[in-house]
C-alpha cells in the first residue's frame, strides 16, 4: 500500500501534538520506521508519545538523545525511539547499531535520521516533518488521512 501524501496539518498545544502522533499510529503496520524530522524543540518527542501511547505504551516516553534508543513493549507489538541528533554519521560506530531497533516485528520512531539514511534502504519508511510556527503552535506535514474522514 503507497503511503498517502503528506497533509499539512497545524496544532495549537502539545496535546494536540500527541492526538496527531495518535493519528499516525493508527496507520502503522510492523515493519514501518517513521522519519520524524524538525528542528530542536519542534515536537518531534511529543509526537512520538502519542504514537506510543496509541499502541499501548504506558510508561514515560523520553527522547533517548544520550543513549540513541529506547525499545518498549506495546500492546500488540514493539515499539523503537531512536534519536540521532549525536551523531555525524555511522560510519564510527558499531554496524549492529541499529539492527536492535529496526527489525519487521517492530515500528520504529527515528529522530534526526539523515545519518541513517544508507541504513533505511529498502524499509518502508513514512516522512514527517514538524516546524515551530509561533508559540506552542506546530506545522506538521505527515501521510495522515483527513480526521474528517
Amino acid at each position: 500500500m503507497a503511503e498517502p501524501p503528506p497533509a499539512a496539518v497545524v496544532t495549537q498545544s502539545a496535546a494536540e501534538t500527541e492526538a496527531l502522533g495518535a493519528r499516525l499510529a493508527a496507520r502503522l503496520r510492523p515493519g514501518d520506521v517513521v522519519l520524524v524530522s524538525g528542528e530542536v524543540g519542534a515536537g518531534k518527542t511529543t509526537l512520538i508519545r502519542g504514537a506510543c501511547r496509541a499502541l499501548g505504551i504506558a510508561g514515560p516516553i523520553t527522547s533517548p538523545t544520550f543513549t540513541i534508543g529506547h525499545r518498549y513493549a506495546g500492546d500488540c507489538l514493539p515499539v523503537s525511539h531512536l534519536d540521532l541528533y549525536r551523531l555525524e554519521g555511522l560510519d564510527g560506530e558499531d554496524p549492529a547499531l541499529l539492527e536492535d531497533y529496526l527489525d519487521s516485528k517492530s515500528i520504529a520512531f527515528v529522530e534526526w535520521p539523515a545519518v541513517a539514511a544508507p541504513e533505511l534502504t529498502g524499509r518502508r519508511v513514512v516522512t514527517v516533518r514538524l516546524a515551530h510556527a509561533g508559540g506552542d503552535t506546530r506545522s506538521i506535514e505527515a501521510p495522515i488521512a483527513s480526521a474528517c474522514k
